[in-house]
């Protein structure tokens, strides 16, 4: 009796269907599984070495270009997810900065640069990605936040854009929310930088072989992130400790390399018209 149902199963369609069936949807999930991993091998791989050639690039366009003087870089390359955050004087800000650290930043960048095909794609490579300086973003915050936590670092700029004179945090304009935003949410500290001399680079005279224009970096003391204390209460001690920061950097900068007045930050245009 067994032995008869034995051979029923075997001969009957609807149980071979069902095995085939089977044998189809196991395919189907080692094939999405197999797929899905080298999608992320593949896109893991093109990132690293973009973030690589990147780099090397970077390293010779600016030695070629530049003098760079970097003081302060005890905590420059710590462990950990931090945010850096310096105040912005030109678009070559981001590119020396990162030429200097050896870890990789993934920078938040103006959303404006995204659109266009050929940056876009650029600024991807090296995982840098958009932030809307008129409005808060969530996609833009989740995307910092997971990165930080990942233990890498993000680097912004806190003044929301280019700024000089008056308009410049070096000269005491107020800070936007956003980095002490996201240092007491991810729980990570705030590492202040201030870059002096790149905004000179917008004068073509400056891109002239041997001409190597001086540029001037600082790096600070790492400010925590306050998480004993109410998230505005934070959010404040961190603006005032990160705004001081920015003041000290910069007159340390300043008093140590006999800066002059040209030596300091200008508009662009006026840069680009030296």
């Amino acid at each position: 009796m067994t032995k008869h149902k034995c051979r029923m199963a075997e001969g009957d369609p609807n149980a071979q269907m069902t095995k085939v069936a089977g044998d189809g949807s196991s395919f189907r999930f080692v094939h999405s599984f197999v797929t899905r991993h080298s999608s992320f091998a593949i896109h893991s791989a093109f990132h690293s070495s973009a973030n690589r050639v990147a780099a090397l690039f970077m390293k010779l366009l600016f030695c070629y270009s530049s003098r760079i003087h970097v003081i302060s870089t005890a905590h420059l390359n710590r462990a950990g997810g931090f945010l850096l955050a310096a105040n912005h004087i030109s678009h070559f800000d981001p590119f020396i900065i990162s030429s200097v650290v050896r870890r990789k930043i993934d920078w938040m960048a103006m959303a404006e640069f995204f659109p266009y095909p050929a940056l876009g794609f650029f600024l991807r490579a090296v995982d840098a990605f958009p932030a809307d300086r008129n409005r808060a973003d969530r996609k833009t915050i989740r995307s910092a936040i997971q990165r930080l936590k990942s233990g890498r670092i993000v680097g912004l700029f806190p003044e929301g854009g280019i700024r000089d004179g008056a308009r410049s945090v070096l000269d005491g304009a107020p800070l936007r929310a956003g980095a002490s935003t996201l240092a007491h949410i991810a729980g990570v500290p705030i590492l202040p930088c201030v870059i002096v001399g790149s905004d000179r680079l917008y004068s073509k005279k400056r891109w002239l072989p041997i001409r190597r224009t001086p540029v001037w970096i600082a790096f600070g003391n790492p400010i925590q992130h306050f998480p004993d204390l109410e998230k505005s209460a934070a959010r404040a001690c961190i603006e005032r400790e990160l705004a001081a920061a920015f003041k000290c950097l910069y007159t340390e900068l300043r008093e140590r390399f006999s800066l002059t007045p040209d030596d300091l930050p200008h508009p662009p245009r006026e840069r680009m018209s030296e």
